[in-house]
């Protein structure tokens, strides 16, 4: 297929048209050459015209007259206006009629040539824009999900198929994949989507307070039960509970858990009255469950109850065709938050921003590009490197806040655990409700799932 650029040149002087037809045999673009500009907007209208040059003083029909014609067609298309008479007023005229450029004459062909290959290239970009953000559109219709690669497609496959089905879901992947995206997609894409969607971090909570959470309980239960208290579980009913970090609860929770799955119904704490329910569970881990259960840390009769459908989110590395989306979306974020005037990165820094691991999957790549956005000073973003403080490069390296500090070494540790919050709350001397007060309201920043 021949992706050579057609434009047309429209002059009613012949000579000018004879020069353009020879110059245009070494150009690298297509040349239509037309002394009528009636004969010229008959031909665009019929043909993938990319660029129009037109003189401005014709007979029958000036080149404002044409310009005004082909912007009722295409609001788009470079226009190139010549002018003879030196007149700025008249280019100024053209210019706010929607023309793209203007040369005077008189003009050699070399320059017209560089003013016809700037605005092709500068086109093209738009273009380019214009269907990414087309691409974007679509994609936050899906699910809220963001990501055409061929994992993700799959991943839009299996919800589509469950999501009216109160089937238990299991949900793999690594820390930053968006489990909890693909979880909340799942449930509002069903026929429930008005019903309650509950979260709740289980690796966060030790096993009193996750029962309290999960059940509730009655008045006078313990100390400081002062009154009754609905749990989530009850909460969520004819709804969906996301229990994340499933794989870090204790083999006690893990029974009552299955109870309660099992029977769909509850005891709160200190109670003696069960307590119906109709809820759909939606599990997630950044652990293989398979080896959970096989190494006897996770109870097999409660994986089976929770095993109807199980599917992994992919990590960035293994979706790289939709970094250029993902990109883009957290840049147009990040810019109107910041109200920053970014339009996107130079070509090496998003090739650099497709080629990087990204241990840290998306959250890690929201991260680098608010950081990015927050510090801009141009339209358009460079990057001499990537620094990822989860991949070896100092965390202290460019003399961040002590806040910024601690916010890095929390996910440096949670990384080393592979996502074990009970063995980062360990090893940082701190309880896992701290450590999971402090992850929520890193959460809550960035807005990241």
């Amino acid at each position: 297929m021949d992706n050579t650029p057609l434009i047309l040149f429209v002059d009613d002087d012949p000579k000018t048209g004879e020069l353009m037809t020879r110059f245009s045999e070494e150009a690298p673009f297509d040349c239509q050459v037309f002394q009528d500009p009636l004969e010229a907007l008959e031909y665009f209208k019929h043909h993938p015209v990319e660029l129009i040059v037109s003189d401005l003083r014709m007979p029958h029909m000036s080149g404002t007259e044409l310009l005004q014609a082909v912007r009722d067609e295409d609001h788009g298309i470079p226009f190139i206006i010549i002018t003879g008479y030196a007149n700025v007023d008249s280019a100024i005229e053209a210019m706010r009629l929607g023309a793209t450029d203007f040369i005077k004459k008189p003009y050699d062909m070399d320059e017209l040539q560089m003013l016809i290959e700037r605005n092709l290239k500068l086109d093209a970009l738009r273009q380019e824009n214009l269907l990414l953000k087309r691409q974007l559109s679509d994609e936050r219709n899906r699910f809220g999900m963001v990501g055409h690669a061929g994992p993700m497609l799959e991943i839009y496959k299996i919800i589509s198929k469950i999501a009216d089905i109160r089937c238990n879901v299991i949900i793999e992947g690594e820390s930053g994949t968006g489990k909890e995206l693909a979880a909340r997609a799942i449930h509002y894409q069903s026929e429930y989507a008005d019903k309650p969607f509950v979260v709740i971090d289980c690796g966060a909570l030790t096993d009193t307070l996750l029962e309290n959470e999960l059940f509730g309980h009655e008045k006078g239960a313990f100390t400081g039960a002062h009154q009754s208290k609905r749990g989530l579980l009850e909460m969520a009913t004819e709804g969906t509970i996301f229990l994340d970090e499933i794989g870090n609860i204790s083999d006690a929770m893990q029974i009552k858990l299955m109870r309660a799955i099992q029977e769909q119904q509850i005891t709160r704490v200190g109670g003696i009255q069960p307590t119906p329910i109709d809820v759909r569970f939606i599990v997630a881990t950044n652990q293989k469950i398979e080896e959970l259960v096989s190494e006897g840390r996770f109870r097999h009769d409660l994986y089976h109850r929770l095993n109807v459908v199980k599917f992994s989110m992919p990590a960035l590395r293994e979706r790289r065709d939709d970094i250029p989306l993902l990109v883009q979306y957290f840049i147009d974020h990040y810019a109107k938050l910041y109200q920053r005037n970014v339009t996107g990165f130079d070509q090496p820094s998003l090739q650099k921003l497709i080629e990087h691991d990204w241990p840290g999957n998306v959250r890690e790549l929201q991260n680098l590009i608010e950081r990015t956005i927050a510090l801009a000073d141009a339209p358009t973003l460079h990057l001499e490197e990537i620094s990822s403080i989860r991949s070896g490069g100092g965390i202290d390296s460019d003399l961040p806040t002590l806040a910024e500090l601690e916010r890095r070494y929390i996910y440096k540790t949670l990384d080393r655990f592979n996502g074990s919050r009970e063995k980062t709350a360990e090893t940082l001397g701190i309880n896992k409700s701290t450590l999971w007060r402090k992850l929520q309201s890193y959460k809550d920043a960035t807005g990241s799932e």
